[in-house]
């Protein structure tokens, strides 16, 4: 097996602290580029445009469910999203690198066949919200496994693959695994965040129960991995390194976490499923953390990493003003 297909171990993950792992991420990666019925919501007035509507969230989040929805469609059945899923306002792109994945594990099979049924109705639904002419379209969407792909990039961040090498999501269960987590666990923090822009209440229940989903979803594969972590130690190292590399990209505040699990007082291991802060409560990222992680770059940008030429809709960059 090539070196493009084989999970490369990272001894990163088994050294220092979390904090001090952190600090080399934003210090090597800086500022630069890293690589249910229709709620019919409508604009708010012109003179209200300053603020951030309930329109505008959805649409950042129908954004994630696009990647979300073609990674695992075309992983699990060869296709992206169908034509009259994908149109709308903004400028349309295609989702294009992606392959289908020749799955070992009928489990994770099961699991990300599931998962994509679950992003197409989440696209169906958010765009069924909107009315037609407030809908954007998908963007461009880069899914590949080129070495200058957003994968790759993202890989190579931590550490999984050498400089100029390529990380490939669809060469085997392993890769695929470690690519679902890497933009999964970020689509959870990315509900959770935008919760306090929500004022109508059968869109706070809809996005809720979404949001929902997207947890469970996450622990599943978190799960996964620590259980596949047990006799294959990479990648317990790996999640390590994605989650410092994912971190480096959101700002001063330790956010991420990996698998790798705990021990109680007693000295008995305490698995990481749910990665909760100091109070038991789920991790959130802002609408700028979320942008800075898919755009793979900390700095104050509107394009690059997984979207190519940016978002569509009103909340494209990554400036908190």
């Amino acid at each position: 097996m090539s070196q493009t297909e084989t999970l490369i171990e990272t001894p990163e993950g088994r050294g220092p602290q979390r904090v001090d792992r952190r600090a080399f991420f934003a210090t090597t990666i800086g500022a630069a580029t890293i690589g249910a019925g229709a709620l019919a919501l409508t604009a708010a007035p012109a003179a209200a445009q300053a603020v951030v509507s309930e329109v505008d969230v959805l649409n950042l989040i129908l954004n994630v469910e696009y990647l979300q929805a073609n990674l695992f469609a075309v992983a699990t059945g060869g296709t992206v999203l169908a034509a009259a899923d994908i149109s709308g306002s903004g400028t349309a792109g295609a989702a294009s690198g992606a392959r289908a994945v020749s799955f070992s594990d009928p489990i994770l099979a099961a699991v990300a066949r599931e998962m994509a049924a679950d992003a197409l109705a989440h696209v169906r639904f958010l765009r069924s919200s909107l009315t037609s002419n407030l809908v954007v379209a998908q963007p461009a969407i880069d899914l590949g496994a080129s070495p200058t792909g957003a994968f790759s990039t993202l890989a190579r961040a931590a550490g999984l693959v050498g400089n100029g090498q390529a990380f490939d999501p669809y060469a085997n269960d392993d890769n695929f695994l470690l690519a679902a987590f890497m933009v999964k666990d970020v689509a959870v923090t990315a509900y959770t965040g935008i919760m306090d822009s929500l004022t109508t209440a059968s869109f706070v229940e809809a996005v809720g129960g979404m949001m929902s989903v997207e947890a469970h979803h996450a622990a599943a594969l978190r799960a996964m991995l620590a259980r596949k972590g047990i006799a294959t130690l990479a990648l317990v190292d790996a999640s390590e390194a994605i989650s410092n590399a994912r971190d480096a990209l959101d700002g001063a505040t330790d956010l991420d976490q990996g698998v790798r699990p705990g021990t109680s007082a007693s000295g008995a291991a305490i698995a990481n499923i749910a990665p909760l802060n100091a109070n038991g409560l789920g991790i959130s990222r802002s609408r700028q953390q979320v942008l800075n992680f898919f755009y793979l770059n900390s700095g104050t940008v509107t394009t690059g990493g997984f979207f190519t030429a940016g978002v569509n809709g009103t909340i494209k960059s990554t400036a908190t003003s």
